[in-house]
């Protein structure tokens, strides 16, 4: 069973810039993504704030954020890499199954990544992700660098609070379209 303990923020800026993003997208009739909760028992409390100090995990979550996009089911996972080098063990294998099979289904899944040592965003298809796990099961590197990222999935238009990851889920149906 997997303990939570002080590492309940991290990610947190990241979190709420998707979950701003969504709002507003939601406002706009555009989208209707909800964030998933991660299922806890707490173990100790402090009465004073009401503030979980020590929690085991219920479950495995699957991912972060799911929901539709006029009429297009979509479910990605949020993820923040201080350096240059995402190292793929932050990706767990049964958040990989559960998109593999939402994606059998015809919906859409990804990871949205930021790497905060540089402040940019990458939208991360799940077809893209198993290259580098081909790579790291045949002996190769376990995780992948910035720069062998496709660039036409940087996300460039970040609008402070805002990330419109819209545009790049229809450039990903596009080249879905095209294959």
């Amino acid at each position: 069973m997997a303990t939570w303990k002080s590492r309940g923020l991290r990610g947190s800026v990241l979190e709420e810039m998707i979950n701003r993003t969504n709002e507003i997208y939601c406002e706009e009739h555009l989208a209707l993504i909800q964030k998933i909760p991660t299922p806890i028992t707490p173990i100790d409390m402090d009465h004073k704030t009401k503030q979980i100090k020590l929690a085991y995990f219920d479950k495995k979550s699957t991912v972060d954020y799911i929901g539709v996009i006029q009429g297009l089911a979509v479910c990605f996972d949020a993820k923040e890499c201080a350096t240059e080098r995402f190292a793929l063990q932050n990706i767990h294998e049964h958040q990989i199954r559960f998109m593999e099979e939402f994606e059998r289904q015809e919906g859409i899944a990804f990871f949205l990544i930021h790497f905060t040592g540089v402040d940019r965003f990458y939208y991360l298809r799940l077809s893209e992700l198993k290259i580098y796990i081909r790579r790291a099961e045949e002996g190769g590197r376990k995780s992948f660098t910035i720069d062998e990222l496709d660039r036409e999935y940087f996300i460039e238009d970040v609008n402070g609070p805002i990330i419109p990851y819209l545009n790049y889920i229809q450039h990903d149906i596009d080249e879905r379209s095209n294959d």
